[in-house]
């Protein structure tokens, strides 16, 4: 293991403590009865907190796994490969986010063939190959 992956590895471990440390609050978290009150607005506030914990809850279990799938990687020495093409995943990514799973090149192929929405690629190949005069009207 080398110091940069010593110091990522103190990096996931951080992150897991912060994240145990928020489900535990999540925990111990109560919530009021929704439609309890006699004023509309507390019932909408009540329900829009009620809505925005539980968000944050299942992101910090999301991303606990991801911090625990990480730090298992270490263990088992396959941590910094990318789950896609087996090539190392570049330290800069890896400090940036180091529960990285693919490298850029296999990240980028997951999200464009997941995506129903044309994104840059769609423009690159002229889907959006519009002509438009100087005040912005279709011609």
């Amino acid at each position: 293991m080398t110091r940069d992956d010593a110091r990522l590895q103190r990096l996931l471990e951080k992150e897991r403590k912060k994240l145990l440390a928020d489900l535990a609050y999540f925990e111990q978290v109560e919530y009021t009865d929704i439609g309890s009150s006699n004023h509309l607005a507390d019932d909408a506030t009540a329900a829009y907190d009620q809505a925005s914990d539980l968000a944050l809850l299942r992101q910090a279990k999301h991303r606990l796994k991801r911090v625990d799938r990480a730090l298992e990687k270490f263990d088992n020495g396959s941590y910094g490969y990318c789950e896609g093409c087996g090539e190392p995943i570049d330290f800069a990514r890896l400090k940036a986010l180091p529960d990285a799973r693919y490298c850029l090149k296999c990240q980028r192929k997951r999200e464009v063939s997941s995506s129903t929405a044309p994104g840059p690629k769609a423009f690159e190949q002229g889907a959006f190959n519009h002509n438009h005069n100087s005040r912005g009207y279709s011609a």
